[in-house]
């Protein structure tokens, strides 16, 4: 990217706010969730942009508190033309872990990982809380996903409280197994309704 640097002349000579470039990060959609099985993000649906306008897409999960306590955040995709969320994924997965009793832990979790596995994607690596002040929060980025030769790559880095009171990092990377364009993907917990929170999708240019 090029740094533009601006001088006096050039700032006085500008006639219009679109004459300066804007930012790179574009809002896109947000999704609130209210006792929701899902939160789904549909190319073409509701505003929702997730095609070939941008390189790079941007979720952020925003205070993603389930209904039913210690459960995992978890997503997927579909593939153009596809359903039932069910892409195959190969992905890795470690947290690092402290508790409010000043245990901890650094792991890499098996049981987060798939390999050629077609489940949701744990995103949380250990089981959200629903007391009232615990949740998830996160940035996941998809990449390229409108490819036709490449797998669509991911990245989600997270934090959450879960059941057990601990603080949870989390770290999560993989893709999807397919040269088709991915243009749904779906936020769920792996029981439950999502009782609350929000979902915001930006695209990067």
């Amino acid at each position: 990217m090029a740094l533009v640097k601006y001088n006096n002349n050039s700032i006085s000579a500008v006639t219009s706010a679109s004459s300066i470039p804007s930012g790179a990060l574009v809002p896109i959609k947000t999704l609130t969730a209210s006792s929701s099985s899902t939160l789904s993000f549909v190319d073409g649906s509701n505003d929702v942009v997730l095609d070939n306008t941008y390189p790079i897409y941007k979720f952020e999960l925003i205070n993603v508190h389930p209904a039913t306590d210690g459960q995992k955040i978890t997503f997927q995709g579909n593939a153009s033309g596809g359903s039932g969320f069910n892409e195959t994924i190969t992905s890795t997965s470690f947290d690092a872990e402290h508790s409010e009793g000043d245990a901890s832990s650094f792991s890499y979790n098996t049981s987060g990982d798939q390999a050629q596995g077609t489940a949701y994607q744990p995103l949380s690596q250990n089981n959200v809380g629903n007391d009232n002040d615990q949740s998830a929060v996160g940035t996941l980025f998809l990449f390229n996903p409108s490819s036709t030769t490449f797998v669509k790559n991911f990245i989600y880095t997270g934090n959450s409280l879960n059941s057990g009171d601990y603080n949870s990092n989390d770290f999560v990377a993989g893709y999807f197994n397919t040269t088709s364009a991915i243009d749904e993907i779906s936020f769920k917990f792996e029981s439950g309704n999502i009782d609350a929170g929000d979902i915001c999708l930006y695209g990067i240019a």
